[in-house]
């Protein structure tokens, strides 16, 4: 059966080059992809485009969006069957995560990227592609939301993360491990998500932000987020705060900033478990909303969006259960 893939091309390691004498790795005036024979498959067409051309930590939230939007028109337009996107690696998941609230069709979308550039011994950009578009042409793919493929390996965008910071196999899926493989002879998917979160936004103009906790921690950090829209907290553990830290949250809280717990962990979710003071019960009462096993970039991510429709503290907790 004729399959047709969308080819969309970002930027990043992927579409890089590895200077001889300085050893930077720089974007080129042209792709380096396309020297290489994207697939020799006689039931896939590939319609390649190039939205953006910018290392990934260039991309923001209006790009992501711009994405999603092309997209779906792309879908509603084109007899599309799957998408693939070239993506640098450093914001790789946020943009898949923020595809994967957002894109309306359920057709398979898959991100990939690169760890070596292009003329480096090794470079794992052309194979990945190619995974990519295996996967977006599988039929299985198709209801599994975002899917992120690098190394062999398939991974759902809620859960996968980068993991190192130079190896290929960087992208992990902690706790869960990736839900299938890509082998020479097919796509193995070996599980399915079970949930989906989907929104339906026009823009991103919200100022969400992220912060770590740390030992000593006090409420004085917390005077530079009186502005924001909304703060996402990687807390300690189960979803603690030091106590010191408490008056700084009550007064973002007073305020109808909403505030998302997450733990610094990358494995296990936050819960409401300790009582004593800056513990998680504590917080729980106080208002604060506890989100269940995002990781910190990922939870700004669905506080960005879903604030977008509402800021009720009751919805925003249920959606961050799911």
């Amino acid at each position: 059966m004729q399959k047709k893939i969308l080819l969309i091309h970002t930027g990043g390691t992927i579409s890089m080059q590895e200077d001889e004498i300085t050893g930077t790795v720089t974007p080129t005036s042209t792709k380096p992809l396309l020297a290489f024979p994207v697939i020799q498959d006689e039931n896939i067409t590939i319609k390649e485009s190039e939205l953006f051309h910018l290392p990934s930590p260039h991309i923001t939230p209006s790009h992501m969006l711009q994405l999603s939007k092309y997209i779906d028109e792309q879908v509603q337009e084109e007899q599309i069957d799957g998408v693939v996107i070239t993506h640098g690696t450093d914001t790789l998941e946020e943009t898949a995560f923020f595809l994967d609230l957002t894109v309306k069709s359920d057709i398979p979308i898959v991100l990939t990227g690169a760890m070596r550039s292009s003329n480096e011994i090794g470079s794992d950009g052309p194979y990945n592609l190619l995974s990519s578009i295996r996967v977006a042409s599988s039929a299985e793919a198709k209801g599994m939301g975002v899917l992120v493929v690098l190394n062999d390996e398939i991974h759902t965008a809620k859960n996968a993360t980068k993991t190192h910071t130079s190896n290929i196999a960087t992208f992990q899926s902690p706790q869960y491990g990736p839900v299938g493989i890509v082998t020479k002879r097919g796509i193995a998917f070996h599980h399915r998500p079970i949930r989906s979160d989907k929104y339906e936004i026009d823009s991103v103009n919200k100022n969400v932000t992220l912060l770590k906790a740390y030992s000593g921690m006090d409420s004085s950090v917390f005077n530079a987020f009186k502005n924001v829209d909304g703060l996402v907290i990687e807390a300690l553990g189960q979803g603690n705060m030091p106590p010191a830290t408490l008056e700084g949250i009550k007064e973002l809280l007073k305020e109808k900033i909403p505030i998302v717990l997450v733990s610094r962990c990358f494995n296990g979710i936050v819960q409401d478990t300790y009582g004593y003071d800056g513990g998680g019960k504590q917080l729980k009462e106080l208002g604060v909303i506890f989100s269940n096993g995002l990781n910190g970039q990922k939870a700004r991510l669905k506080l960005l969006v879903a604030l977008q429709t509402t800021n009720e503290p009751v919805y925003l907790q249920e959606s961050f259960l799911k």
